[in-house]
């Protein structure tokens, strides 16, 4: 991989200990780029936004069983969350509450996505639900050190003219902490025809996108998704993995998988973990990183992320190292911030 001879000069630097399990994972700054706000409430935040929540309800509709018929199932239980996000105040708080969560696996910059047209039950409108996000960004990000940018989202089951909304807003707020665009949502429910015009758009106005794809429909949509949208990085993407082609197609193009596995195994793609790809992915020499994807629906953070992989596929300190590279050189961030936040992984890998 490209950070091979950087990862060469950690290890004749002091950088011995390479087992995961001999350090602390939660002590390892991390990067995390698949990560749904509208997925990813505590119950802290819950009962200050709904008081009569009590803890099993919230395990009942906010969090989803460990197996889901799929990924239609899986997603609406982010219903329950959305509901408490439509006004400026509530948008507030969800996203300082993600800060806190991110400060506790030790995130170090964060990419965080949500489709601002959800948000419009009690009358905002779709400028002032993301300026509500933005802001609240500033102020986490302030208060936490935590870098984040946001990604605005179409989803499959959107009008064409809904995308192209959600589009535009992405490029009326570009330069602030919007940094890119996406498509979520049910990929097997919905074809991509609405939404072929407004990744064109995002094309032409330089915006950055990702795209959803190779989760819940098979390899071939992982084509049509680089075929159509030309993303740079594919959110999950696993099922790549049912086609050497499509492999070598990845690498050539440089696209980067965001990889989500206890998501994965919930919306019933895999049976167990030894069956997630992720490793088979990574040892091909695609660039991928580890995400949690939706915090609440999952009952996970990203340390219990890093906990399973490491446990089943026996990563080292050095994988999930180049992992967080390969992340950071695929983020919708500056150069001048990759550059910073690569010497801070680098640094913090190494003092272990």
């Amino acid at each position: 991989m490209k950070y091979l001879i950087g990862l060469a000069l950690l290890l004749c630097s002091g950088f011995r200990k390479d087992n995961a399990g001999t350090t602390r994972i939660e002590d390892w700054p991390k990067v995390e780029l698949h990560l749904h706000l509208d997925c990813s409430l505590s119950y802290e935040v819950v009962r200050k936004l709904a008081p009569t929540v009590g803890p099993e309800e919230y395990r009942n509709k906010f969090t989803a069983p460990v197996k889901c018929t799929n990924l239609a199932d899986y997603i609406t239980r982010a219903d329950r969350e959305i509901d408490l996000m439509q006004t400026e105040e509530q948008l507030r708080l969800v996203t300082l509450d993600l800060f806190d969560q991110l400060q506790k696996d030790h995130v170090i910059y964060a990419e965080v996505r949500f489709a601002p047209l959800q948000h419009l039950q009690k009358g905002l409108s779709p400028q002032q639900v993301v300026a509500a996000v933005n802001n609240a960004v500033a102020e986490g990000m302030k208060k936490t050190g935590i870098r984040m940018g946001i990604l605005l989202c179409t989803l499959r089951h959107y009008s064409a003219a809904q995308s192209m909304e959600t589009v535009k807003l992405a490029e009326q707020f570009k330069n602030t902490h919007i940094v890119g665009f996406d498509i979520a949502a049910d990929e097997a429910g919905y074809p991509i025809d609405n939404h072929i015009a407004a990744f064109r758009y995002a094309r032409e106005k330089g915006i950055p996108c990702t795209a959803h794809a190779g989760e819940a429909k098979g390899a071939p949509s992982v084509r049509e998704t680089l075929d159509n949208f030309h993303p740079s990085r594919i959110g999950h993407g696993v099922r790549s993995i049912e086609d050497p082609a499509l492999i070598q197609l990845l690498k050539e193009q440089h696209i980067h998988l965001e990889v989500c596995p206890t998501s994965n195994l919930q919306t019933n793609i895999y049976d167990r973990i030894a069956d997630h790809p992720i490793d088979r992915l990574y040892r091909s020499g695609i660039s991928l990183g580890i995400n949690t994807d939706g915090r609440t629906i999952s009952n996970t953070t990203l340390n219990k992320e890093y906990h399973l992989v490491e446990q089943n596929f026996h990563w080292t300190r050095t994988d999930f190292l180049t992992c967080n590279l390969e992340a950071i050189e695929h983020a919708f961030t500056s150069e001048e911030n990759k550059k910073e936040l690569k010497e801070m992984v680098i640094r913090g890998y190494a003092i272990f």
